[in-house]
């Protein structure tokens, strides 16, 4: 069972790719993961992202599709994998779908997680994270024992700049522009499956095991 799990930043993506994983056995793969494993390992594609990452560009498709590929050949992925943040774009998915057909491999379904922006900007403008160890808290969901204070370490917590509302609007101006072209691509396929983000996490969580149940 093959998945790719869209959805904007703050929208769940992270924490319900961990609840299918755990159910159908299934790795959860996220392109960001990989590119930082590579960069740790020190490979060739990992040097190759590194120098463009620090450089301040983007790691071109043609990269971010041949780590995907080794990932994707690995023995964990036999019996499928979620996609999580791949692909971003048009050319991503076309690039996804000239590395599957030789595998005689297909996506069976896009799962899309439509979250309202102001719920968005509340869960993201909520989180925490702690200046030593990294340890994020979410002041709506699971917040510290002691107010900026980090339950593992003792050390402050601190609001991200990347979790300031403007900031978040602006992250959410570029995954609309970048997201909803793919979304349509798939929606094409009739792949796509619309799942309602704005109620709790079990709730999002059994409307997805209900969706995959038919695949498995």
């Amino acid at each position: 069972m093959n998945i790719i799990l869209i959805g904007a930043p703050g929208a769940g993506k992270g924490t319900q790719a961990k609840h299918i994983s755990l159910k159908y056995h299934i790795p959860h793969i996220s392109t960001g993961a990989i590119l930082r494993d590579h960069i740790k390992l020190k490979t060739r594609l990992g040097f190759q992202a590194k120098s463009i990452m620090d450089n301040g560009q983007l790691v071109p498709d043609s990269e971010i599709l041949e780590m995907v590929h080794e990932r994707l050949i690995e023995r964990d992925c036999r019996s499928g994998y979620i996609l999580d943040g791949f692909p971003r774009t048009i050319p991503q998915a076309d690039g996804l779908e000239r590395l599957l057909n030789p595998e005689g491999q297909k996506i069976v379904c896009v799962l899309v997680i439509q979250t309202d922006i102001d719920i968005i900007v509340k869960r993201l403008s909520s989180r925490r994270s702690c200046t030593h160890c990294g340890r994020i808290y979410n002041l709506l969901f699971s917040p510290p024992e002691k107010s900026g204070v980090c339950d593992t370490c003792q050390s402050n917590l601190i609001q991200r700049d990347d979790d300031l509302p403007e900031t978040i609007l602006n992250r959410l101006k570029v995954y609309k522009k970048q997201t909803e072209p793919l979304i349509r691509y798939y929606r094409e396929k009739s792949l796509t499956t619309i799942v309602n983000g704005n109620r709790s996490e079990r709730d999002i969580t059994n409307t997805i095991f209900k969706i995959l149940n038919q695949y498995d």
